[in-house]
């Protein structure tokens, strides 16, 4: 399993999410879908991938208003029960099971539970996707900084933007976390630039090793 959190809400870790499911031939799942009224990131990683059904596994939750989650359920008047996020979803074949997170590591699922104490009970290598703009230091500095403070595996940093060579040095230097490589923004999404960006940009092996 590998967990894809982003340093904030917009990220593009949901194209990223995409684009490695589709390298690795794995199982995309996103436990909480917050936010309806443009689709769901679910049914856009099936458009984007052409992926069939083996590859997707339904949310745990759909809940109607684009707020940290814990709002949402309220607005929606549901209880989210923790239990049903906990217990990852089985996958077959030994394909990778590729979780996507809600914003950063510490948006609230409820009032008192955070994604990342629930990272923490999966205890899975963690992808952060991390924008190459100005802030970006700063906000993947302090996502490191939480995930070490649960012991959670980081697998590495996965930029997304334009190149700022200096700056992801500088992360990758001050976090001592691997640089993963970086996914530039794309004239046009679907699966053949999805795959030829992959191929351009990161090394396979990095990410089915951490998955292994």
């Amino acid at each position: 399993m590998l967990i894809i959190t982003g340093t904030d809400t917009d990220v593009g870790k949901t194209v990223f999410a995409a684009m490695l499911t589709l390298a690795l031939n794995g199982v995309y799942w996103k436990p909480v879908q917050a936010g309806t009224a443009g689709g769901t990131d679910t049914a856009r990683v099936r458009a984007l991938t052409g992926l069939d059904d083996s590859h997707v596994r339904p949310e745990a939750y759909v809940l109607g208003e684009p707020l940290s989650p814990h709002r949402a359920a309220e607005l929606d008047g549901v209880t989210l029960d923790l239990a049903r996020i906990a217990t990852p979803p089985a996958v077959d074949n030994g394909r990778t099971l590729i979780v996507e997170g809600a914003g950063g590591v510490l948006v609230p699922l409820t009032r008192d539970t955070l994604f990342i104490d629930v990272f923490a009970r999966w205890r899975a290598p963690v992808v952060i996707c991390a924008r190459t703009r100005l802030g970006t230091i700063n906000h993947t500095l302090l996502t490191v900084e939480a995930l070490r403070r649960r012991a959670l595996p980081i697998a590495g940093i996965a930029f997304i933007g334009d190149p700022v060579p200096d700056t992801e040095r500088t992360i990758a230097d001050i976090a001592n976390v691997p640089a993963l490589g970086r996914l530039p923004h794309l004239p046009t999404l679907d699966r053949d630039t999805l795959i030829e960006a992959f191929h351009a940009h990161f090394r396979p092996a990095d990410f089915a090793e951490a998955a292994a």
